[in-house]
């Protein structure tokens, strides 16, 4: 019988997933953008303004926004994880990457959802 070493955080299956499912969620956004763009023509400030008037919009912007930064830090997290050995540097870099991202979501909900 052969014996089995067990390493690393085996976040393989779930981190698969989670890319492909938003990535679908980007990809989904992006092709309604784009449907937007080509049926009207293109779209000027007060358009745009309407259009993110408009509650359903806001939230799946914001839903696409969840997902990009949910699909980058899997992906930075993944090369930390390869390529910074010393676990106190990959510890650090991992922080600083939760911060941005964390910032990020919430500038994304103050300019979804700020005061006009």
């Amino acid at each position: 019988m052969q014996q089995r070493i067990v390493v690393g955080a085996h976040y393989g299956w779930r981190d698969w997933l989670v890319q492909r499912i938003t990535a679908v969620v980007m990809m989904l956004y992006t092709f309604y953008v784009l449907a937007l763009l080509i049926w009207h023509g293109g779209l000027d400030g007060a358009a745009w303004r309407s259009i993110f008037g408009s509650a359903v919009f806001r939230v799946a912007t914001f839903l696409f926004m969840i997902s990009l930064l949910w699909h980058a830090w899997v992906g930075v997290r993944n090369i930390l994880m390869d390529y910074v050995k010393p676990v106190s540097l990959r510890l650090v870099l991992e922080v600083v990457v939760i911060a941005v991202i964390v910032a990020y979501a919430g500038w994304t909900i103050q300019l979804l959802w700020g005061a006009r």
